[in-house]
């Protein structure tokens, strides 16, 4: 790659030096020769950029050489460019006894460097000249490489890779394809020599292969028949999943895809030799249309995630000028309103969500003098917490509850926050890294089991949300509810301050319903004789008992019951 880089500057400098020395008659009567230099934004299409190269818009830059023959119409041009897309990474998915997450052996990005050859044609007026030009070369590809891998938690340990379902499959990283490029130019001269221009431009590759190589991406994956949820179990015997066909076909698909993008870009070019012929202006008879930039245009704001670059739902967006602001909420996409018509001038974007605010964004005049009927502009909000998605279901059938209060505790400094799920059954909290939760219903004649949730190992700039699905059931009488994670130290009847925790969710569960009267009882595991259990099984209860009491719960309104001991 520097061998090339370095064989570009050369050809470059030496049309350079070439084009100084020459006679000044030749450059006047004879073809001019330019110099461009040139950058902006790179747009992929296709598969490329959505389902199996998931490139996302990108940048590009590089240089040109056009040497036009006699009377500066028809000349040949060199184009030289290196184009960076990156991809769109995939978001990690937990499951009830696991996770999926993927692994990037390399940046996560698309890196090509473009070498073209070809025809081009040049019309001037006055201090414009337009340009067409039409390349055919090599494009020098640099591809991602990432494993996406299912994940089992192992008893001890990290979790165990089982299953690696969908991932690359080039041949190589770095590989070669023949490409053509096409596009235009519209110039302005500063002067004699210099120029400044716009320039759009359509490259992409072409062929299966480059000698023995390769010219395409490649993936391999296992195409889903069910989505895996947070309450799927992966069923692992001999470190392979044995329940995989539930979730995934049997063979994978290889799908591929070749490279191609729109490529938008301002840049600056010098010509040698004399100077510019400008044509006698031709008089003007007709009623001229308003320039461009006289014309109102539509705003289009998008809000992103710094971190993940997903786009955002409900951001308020507030977009301000002249003392009258454009406010709204950003929907499923990340897109606020769209302000159709608006006139040339000054604007300010600000964003907030969850009491943080993004740097606002400008909308300045000279936006509106660009090419097309739409000011773009991105906006990027940066909370460095994750966002916990909650559903409040009914437990028997994971029908959608709407209404259902929640309480969510920080396990390590037991600070709690409450919210309703709304009429979706939805409920968003904020989470911190590295920390521990607790969430459990909070209703009259209602109960759920409290539910763990972590973000310990996450890793913030590939993961946004964490899902959680929290099963309500009635408290009717003679119901029977086996509470998850109570756990005594072994031989101990105590109780641990996260068995605590537990036990402060069913003290307010009693608080709401007075009338409710409980049975507690407790196990023990299948170690020891069966009459020791039987006693450390009621001490168990007991315990559970005396500390429901110590918190204000009347005694008669509970019964502590020993159990028979469970296998372990």
């Amino acid at each position: 790659m520097k061998k090339l880089i370095l064989m570009v500057m050369a050809v470059v400098l030496s049309s350079l030096t070439w084009a100084q020395n020459r006679p000044d008659s030749t450059a006047s009567n004879g073809g001019r020769l330019q110099v461009s230099a040139f950058g902006g934004l790179s747009m992929p299409l296709g598969k490329y950029k959505n389902e199996i190269g998931r490139a996302k818009n990108g940048y590009f830059a590089g240089l040109a050489i056009d040497q036009y023959f006699k009377g500066n119409k028809w000349g040949i041009g060199l184009d030289a460019r290196f184009l960076n897309h990156e991809m769109r990474k995939f978001d990690s998915v937990f499951f009830a006894n696991g996770h999926i997450a993927t692994a990037y052996k390399n940046h996560p990005s698309f890196q090509h460097i473009a070498l073209s050859v070809g025809p081009t044609y040049k019309v001037g007026f006055g201090k414009l000249d337009f340009e067409a030009f039409l390349r055919g070369g090599v494009l020098f590809e640099g591809f991602p490489q990432y494993t996406q891998s299912i994940y089992v938690n192992a008893a001890s340990g990290p979790p165990v890779k089982t299953f690696d379902n969908y991932y690359t499959s080039n041949s190589k990283e770095k590989t070669k394809s023949w490409m053509g490029l096409g596009g235009l130019r519209l110039s302005y001269g500063l002067g004699d020599h210099l120029a400044l221009f716009v320039q759009a431009d359509y490259l992409r590759a072409f062929g299966k292969s480059f000698g023995s190589d390769s010219s395409e991406f490649y993936i391999t994956r296992y195409s889903e028949k069910k989505a895996i949820t947070a309450t799927d179990v992966m069923n692992v015997k001999s470190g392979q999943i044995t329940n995989i066909l539930d979730f995934y076909e049997e063979k994978p698909v290889t799908q591929k895809t070749f490279v191609q993008a729109v490529n938008v870009g301002l840049g600056i070019k010098y010509t040698f030799g004399g100077k510019r012929k400008i044509a006698a202006p031709v008089p003007v008879t007709k009623t001229l249309a308003p320039p461009a930039s006289a014309v109102p245009k539509d705003i289009l704001v998008v809000v992103k995630d710094r971190q993940t670059g997903l786009a955002l739902s409900g951001v308020t967006l507030k977009i301000s000028h002249k003392g009258v602001d454009h406010t709204s909420i950003s929907n499923a996409e990340g897109q606020a309103e769209r302000i159709k018509g608006a006139e040339k001038g000054s604007y300010q974007v600000t964003a907030v969500k969850n009491g943080i605010a993004a740097e606002p964004v400008a909308i300045t005049a000279s936006d509106f003098d660009k090419a097309g009927n739409v000011i773009y502009k991105e906006i990027y909000h940066d909370d460095p917490r994750f966002t916990l998605i909650g559903e409040t279901v009914r437990a028997n059938d994971n029908a959608k509850l709407p209404g259902i209060g929640t309480v969510l505790t920080n396990a390590s400094n037991s600070t709690n926050m409450t919210q309703i799920s709304d009429a979706e059954a939805k409920f968003v909290y904020q989470l911190e890294q590295q920390s521990d939760y607790n969430i459990v219903a909070n209703q009259a004649g209602k109960f759920s089991q409290t539910e763990s949730v972590s973000t310990k190992g996450l890793d913030r700039s590939k993961t946004l949300y964490v899902t959680l699905k929290l099963g309500v059931s009635n408290l009717d009488a003679g119901t029977v509810f086996v509470l998850k994670n109570i756990h005594y130290d072994f031989d101990k009847s105590n109780i641990r301050p996260d068995a605590g925790r537990i036990l402060d969710n069913l003290l307010n569960v009693m608080s709401q319903n007075p009338t409710l009267k409980i049975e507690l009882s407790s196990h023990t595991d299948s170690r020891g004789k069966d009459a020791y259990n039987l006693r450390l099984s009621q001490q168990r209860a007991e315990a559970a008992v005396n500390y429901l009491v110590g918190k204000g719960v009347a005694r008669d309104r509970m019964v502590a019951k020993d159990m028979e001991k469970q296998d372990c």
